[in-house]
């Protein structure tokens, strides 16, 4: 015993040494990596210090995000050599516009076009910011350096001029959506996709179940497309004072192969020049003379969202961004999604802190688990149980489970170009009989003692009673969602039925059949909040969950399985016994029985 405890003295100590070297030389790369940043900067002034004649310069080559600049030090990437700056909060970008309106050191807002990653919804609520910003008085300023594409476009047209270089091309070209149906592929490799389903427009499942789109799908597709189009064309052509008409002709035409003599003839831009004569503009504009640099600043020099936890009565924005987790089970560090089960515990915990007066949910979510969906759900009422306001900031989308956390709230706010909806349900069983038994020449022997208790068997197909009795769970499941829009919304289970179907809708549409109250952002829905709850115009936000530093996560995730590896060791079986145990208590019966199915909204 006494070797055995030496010995795990000794393994402690080493254990110790190896991590205190791996934070050393980790930090030493960090410090490489600054060095190299900052040695990687550009002739122009990128000082970050906000001094007179500053310019807000908004990449748009970077994909935009829900949340930034909230202090989640990204070590991992800095380490790994990845820009910074490869990615923008939405949060951030909104604090930063709204702050250079009023800041007299800010002289305007440069646009650099370089292809942005964002959905119509976060672009919209992005233009609407920069349209806002405008009516300070001050300019904003666009410019295509090599192309400017259609999500550019979109936000650069709220420009007082776009500029593009000689040789650049402009590219609008409409909406699309391109599935494949994987059917064929399935039957010649012998894979067959049991699907049980509720919704005629439910289609996540039909690449499984056709040859080509349902009338249905494509029914509804047509619809919210053109309803987002047509949200986008009428905006651009009212800044650029062109003719919805004109500029569907145009976007027809293959914009992207005209000449810029052609693009400003059709009043798609306004001048063209080479990059520096366009910093050179920018000069003239803030008074700065030829030989100096400009005084660039980022969104996070110019935001206020870096900011200490909110101290007293504060509002709670809390985020549900990401596909809603399977079962309502622990995700794995660093994982992207909804944690159902951490998130409920943070709605939770916030029902109870007396100092949070309300809540708005901002929610962007395409769904996930109907079983996470519904723990969410639970968490919502019970913090609007307290008499504390709830409204719903859906992004991008708020669909299936993603309205199912939703319906709940006091208020549901959603931008015209929010995808919503899709009030439906679905599982889909893969089975692998014929690849196995007739393709591969592998035979499946099998004893039990009861009818279904090789169910769970991988791959397995079903019979027709058990595939009845997975279809009956599912029509509860949509009985369930369906019951729980009706008492969200106050209207009859009927109505929502007539509505849902799984069919997605537009935040056009959606207002008008009722799924969406207000059309906007975050920000309208924290003034509704702030108002139910009367705290006047002097209030306080405050985001949560915390964001996590993806290097710590890792590193925690990677201390946790050298542990979870070391009491296998110890404990056998034991530990094994543990393990089973705690996986099949934490999984809902579906998946307990059939690990292979996936029972999603």
């Amino acid at each position: 015993m006494m070797k055995k405890f030496i010995l795990i003295v000794c393994g402690s100590f080493v254990g110790a040494f190896l991590a205190f070297m791996f934070f050393m030389i980790a930090a030493m790369i960090m410090s490489f990596a600054i060095m190299g940043s900052m040695s990687s900067m550009g002739s122009v002034k990128k000082s970050g210090i906000i001094s007179k004649h500053s310019i807000l310069k908004i990449d748009l080559g970077n994909t935009i995000d829900e949340r930034g600049g909230e202090g989640a030090f990204d070590m991992m990437s800095m380490m790994m050599g990845n820009d910074m700056e490869s990615s923008l909060g939405l949060n951030t970008l909104l604090s930063a516009i709204e702050n250079a309106a009023t800041n007299d050191k800010v002289d305007g807002i440069y646009l650099e076009c370089n292809g942005v990653d964002a959905a119509p919804a976060t672009l919209q609520t992005l233009r609407r910011a920069l349209k806002e910003f405008k009516k300070s008085g001050k300019w904003i300023a666009a410019y295509g350096y090599e192309g400017i594409t259609q999500a550019d476009y979109y936000l650069a047209s709220t420009a007082d001029s776009i500029y593009i270089n000689p040789v650049g091309s402009v590219d609008l070209h409409g909406m699309a959506s391109v599935t494949p149906y994987m059917k064929k592929l399935f039957d010649k490799v012998g894979v067959e996709m049991q699907v049980v389903r509720v919704g005629t427009f439910k289609s996540a499942v039909e690449p499984y179940m056709l040859d080509d789109m349902s009338d249905a799908n494509r029914l509804q597709q047509e619809h919210y497309l053109g309803v987002i189009w047509k949200e986008m064309v009428d905006s651009i052509a009212i800044d650029r004072k062109i003719q919805p008409e004109a500029l569907n002709s145009l976007c027809d035409s293959v914009i992207m192969t005209f000449d810029v003599k052609d693009l400003i003839k059709n009043k798609l831009v306004d001048k063209m020049v080479y990059k520096n004569e366009m910093e050179n503009i920018l000069r003239a504009r803030t008074e700065v003379d030829m030989k100096d640099d400009l005084n660039f600043v980022t969104p996070d020099d110019v935001s206020s969202s870096l900011e200490d936890f909110a101290s007293g009565d504060h509002i709670a924005v809390v985020y549900a961004v990401g596909e809603i987790d399977g079962s309502g089970g622990i995700m794995s560090a660093g994982e992207e999604g909804i944690n159902s089960e951490r998130l409920s515990k943070t709605i939770l915990k916030l029902m109870d802190d007396d100092n949070v007066k309300g809540m708005v949910l901002r929610v962007n979510s395409p769904g996930g688990s109907a079983f996470g969906s519904e723990q969410l759900w639970k968490a919502i009422q019970d913090f609007k149980a307290k008499g504390k306001p709830v409204a719903v900031s859906m992004g991008d989308y708020a669909a299936s489970g993603g309205y199912y956390i939703s319906c709940g709230a006091d208020r549901i706010f959603a931008e015209r170009t929010t995808i919503t909806g899709s009030i439906g349900i679905f599982g889909v069983i893969p089975s692998f009989s014929e690849l196995v038994e007739n393709k591969l020449g592998v035979h499946m022997a099998s004893v039990k003692t009861n009818e279904n208790a090789d169910m769970a068997a991988v791959g397995k197909k079903l019979t027709p009673g058990q595939l009845a009795a997975l279809q009956n769970m599912v029509n509860q499941g949509y009985e369930l969602f369906t019951k729980r829009c009706a008492d969200g919304r106050h209207v009859t289970q009927d109505s929502i039925k007539q509505i849902a179907e799984g069919r997605v809708w537009d935040g056009v549409t959606a207002k008008q059949i009722g799924l969406v109250d207000e059309f906007g952002g975050i920000r309208e829905a924290v003034a509704w909040v702030a108002n139910k709850a009367k705290l006047g115009n002097d209030y306080k936000t405050q985001n949560y969950p915390a964001l996590e530093d993806k290097f710590m996560a890792l590193l925690d995730k990677y201390m946790v399985s050298r542990y979870e590896a070391r009491l296998q060791n110890e404990m056998g079986l034991l530990y094994d016994w543990h393990k089973q145990l705690q996986r099949i208590m934490g999984r809902d019966q579906i998946l307990c029985l059939m690990p292979e199915a996936e029972i999603e909204l």
